[in-house]
């Protein structure tokens, strides 16, 4: 089992109790500096399958008001609200479109039946977020005679550009890389403000295929961040970078879903642009078209690159034309917000979250979204309904809980990224976050075996986290826990693709529930009847004992992993 560094006992018992004692920290402050320092650095996070102990009976007194409390939460009534939210009525609850709208209305009608108090905007449970779509309304290439297709003979993207109306070009400026380093720059003595460049992707290298920059075969950041290079071009008054993809249809495919519908971003997509050059891919064919007859002598320099590390900036005249012209819209939605008031611990809070929205509907085919992710949305509701149970009977949490049901997911989580920027509560009064994003179906790796569930992040950012979700399910639940996709190697990158990374990028220790995606993920055939509510139902009440002890806990959790970084 690869796990952080900083869980074994004895660090763990020097780091808590000299936390606890003044004196004693004065002293060993560079001891507790040096132990974190190695748990940075050796960080490993779990990737291994824990399977609980079966020989031990799982804890089944109902006089016990959370194991009463949890068996309230029944697939019966998850079935129920899936049934509405997944249903064609709802048509894929799209961002922005009235089935999302009326998706948000179920959700903030249970809330306000089982007695939450409205806490959003204007005495609503709703937290309204702004977006914007852009997309080209115009976009054309022309080279001379030669008209060329935007989507298949170059790119550009509308959210990164400004407008680049009927630019006339009589002149083009090949710069090689685009580089500006003090060990290598393209444009030491050349004023290139008002003027248009064509340049390479990557970093210039030597006969041995070593960096300039480096001096290694490591590559810069000059080849790993683009925006490096717009930046700089934007620095010194370039209006317009041509970049050249040999492998332009590849890098299509990859952006396509970003591109052939118009996107949502946060805001009103007037802001965010300044600083950065406007940009286009294009294709080999209309670089050799703009290049003309001076193919060979960017030939001579590419051999003189490669020899001596020779910049470039040769003048192409060319007959281009440029006349991109953007489409911007800006639309509405919603956050909905249900709240339990704590008791005596009631400032810190618990955001337990997962998203509603799903894609819509494309032509005749609608993408009910039933386990991406009805599933979570219907468990959340339900567990709602179990804490406010609990609360009646007398059992209130001791910390609060906020059940958070966010849009803009599928959109780039961007429902979330609003809370996390604008909370209703306090960032650092929020304990942890719970995340639930499809957990109704199995995938290829348990088939046979509906008895699991993927958790992701558990000890990313804090070991109380993990072994408090250990313990639970040992206890209460007895679910096979997989953390393969936790693994900071994993190609599918979860931990940076559901809601509970916002939270995490705010040093909030997030914990983010998954069962896998099927041959159903993403297409109108995610519906209902191939729900396993049963399966859903025991995840539930897990979730349900994982909040209860997060928020009942004499302790706050302790945060001992590193704050993510944007990937």
């Amino acid at each position: 089992m690869k796990e952080v560094v900083i869980r074994d006992e004895s660090a763990r018992f020097l780091v808590r109790h000299l936390l606890h004692k003044s004196i004693i920290m004065k002293i060993f402050t560079p001891l507790i500096a040096i132990i974190m320092s190695s748990h940075m650095i050796s960080a490993q996070y779990i990737s291994s399958v824990t399977q609980p102990d079966t020989s031990i009976a799982i804890v089944t007194d109902t006089s016990l008001s959370h194991i009463s409390t949890a068996m309230t939460i029944t697939a019966e009534d998850i079935s129920g609200h899936l049934n509405v939210l997944a249903s064609d009525a709802y048509e894929g609850r799209e961002t922005g479109t009235d089935g999302n709208n009326m998706a948000a209305a179920y959700i903030a009608d249970h809330f306000e039946r089982i007695g939450l108090p409205a806490i959003g905007m204007e005495n609503s449970y709703y937290q309204k977020v702004a977006f914007h779509s852009t997309g080209w309304n115009k976009n054309e290439i022309h080279v001379g005679d030669n008209q060329y297709k935007h989507l298949w003979d170059y790119l550009a993207f509308a959210s990164r550009n400004t407008d680049m109306t009927d630019m006339q070009l009589s002149e083009v400026i090949f710069l090689g890389y685009g580089i500006d380093d003090p060990k290598y720059s393209d444009y030491k003595g050349n004023n290139l403000r008002g003027k248009v460049i064509m340049i390479n992707k990557g970093e210039p290298l030597d006969k041995d295929s070593l960096s300039y920059i480096t001096g290694t075969k490591e590559m810069s950041d000059w080849s790993g961040k683009l925006d490096k290079k717009l930046d700089v071009a934007s620095k010194h008054g370039v209006k317009l970078v041509l970049i050249i993809e040999n492998e332009l249809k590849s890098f299509l495919d990859k952006n396509r879903r970003f591109l052939v519908s118009s996107g949502l971003q946060l805001g009103d997509g007037q802001t965010g642009l300044e600083g950065r050059a406007n940009h286009a891919y294009i294709s080999s064919t209309i670089a050799k078209d703009i290049i003309g007859k001076k193919a060979k002598k960017i030939k001579r320099w590419r051999k003189k690159n490669k020899k001596k590390g020779k910049a470039c900036d040769i003048k192409l005249t060319s007959d281009v034309k440029v006349d991109m012209q953007k489409e911007l819209s800006t639309l509405e939605g919603n956050n909905v917000m249900g709240y339990i008031e704590g008791t005596d611990k009631k400032e810190e809070l618990i955001v337990v979250s997962g998203h509603y929205d799903h894609l819509g509907k494309k032509g005749s085919d609608i993408f009910n979204g039933a386990d991406d992710n009805g599933s979570g949305t219907s468990t959340i509701l339900d567990m709602a309904e179990a804490f406010v149970i609990a609360a009646e009977n007398g059992n209130r949490p001791r910390r609060s809980i906020l059940f958070l049901l966010v849009t803009g997911e599928e959109k780039g989580l961007l429902g979330s990224q609003y809370y996390a920027e604008n909370p209703v509560f306090p960032i650092k009064n929020t304990v942890a976050n719970v995340n639930v994003d499809m957990i109704g179906r199995t995938d290829k790796n348990y088939k046979d075996n509906s008895n699991y569930i993927y958790v992701i992040g558990s000890d990313r950012l804090s070991t109380d986290l993990h072994e408090i979700n250990e313990d639970i399910n040992q206890k209460y639940t007895q679910i096979t826990l997989d953390y393969k996709f936790n693994s900071e190697k994993d190609p599918n990158r979860y931990y940076y693709r559901s809601d509970h990374y916002n939270f995490a990028k705010k040093g909030i220790p997030a914990i983010f529930f998954f069962s896998g995606v099927h041959p159903d993920y993403h297409r109108p055939s995610d519906t209902v009847d191939k729900i396993m509510f049963d399966k859903v139902e025991k995840i539930g009440r897990h979730i349900f004992h994982l909040t209860w002890e997060l928020a009942n806990r004499e302790d706050r959790i302790v945060v001992d992993g590193p704050v993510p970084v944007n990937r």
